[in-house]
């Protein structure tokens, strides 16, 4: 009887750590590796924008703005080039900008807010900073196609 319990106690020694620190590492959030960040999965919000047949994929920052543009999603738009560094679209709702960062340097890749015309802005140059200009998220993949957008688009939730 004395061997058995010894045993037990034994056995519980050993694979509790174990079966702790394996939980533990489930639950962990991953790192993501571009920005460092910690993101849990099922809180990002990933976009993709095909037009002409390539894709380009953006993750959404968790601001209020994002958030509603997310949610607007599937859209079809029409895409316009400007100011020679950017591609905008309008979607078909306003954008509510509160507790939504401003958006500063702004590299290829950018995507953005502009609110005093209500358009979503792609940056394929760069660009410093606007009044007015809220940031949305970051491309991830498929950035160097947004300079040759043109026409309509899909955009849809990933």
């Amino acid at each position: 009887m004395k061997r058995i319990v010894f045993l037990l106690i034994f056995l519980g020694i050993i694979f509790f750590p174990v079966t702790w620190v394996s939980e533990k590492a489930a639950a962990t959030p991953s790192l993501n590796e571009e920005t460092g960040f910690v993101k849990e999965e099922q809180n990002m919000m990933i976009i993709e924008l095909t037009a002409n047949g390539k894709t380009t994929v953006f993750e959404l920052n968790n601001s209020r703005a994002s958030r509603e543009l997310y949610d607007q999603l599937p859209l079809s738009v029409k895409v316009e080039d400007f100011g020679g560094n950017e591609k905008i679209f309008y979607p078909p709702d306003k954008l509510d900008t509160a507790g939504t960062p401003l958006a500063s340097n702004n590299t290829v890749g950018s995507l953005a807010y502009y609110a005093p015309w209500g358009d979503v802005v792609m940056f394929y140059g760069d660009f410093g900073s606007a009044a007015g200009l809220y940031a949305l998220g970051r491309s991830v993949s498929g950035e160097q196609y947004i300079k040759d957008m043109a026409g309509t688009v899909r955009i849809e939730k990933k």
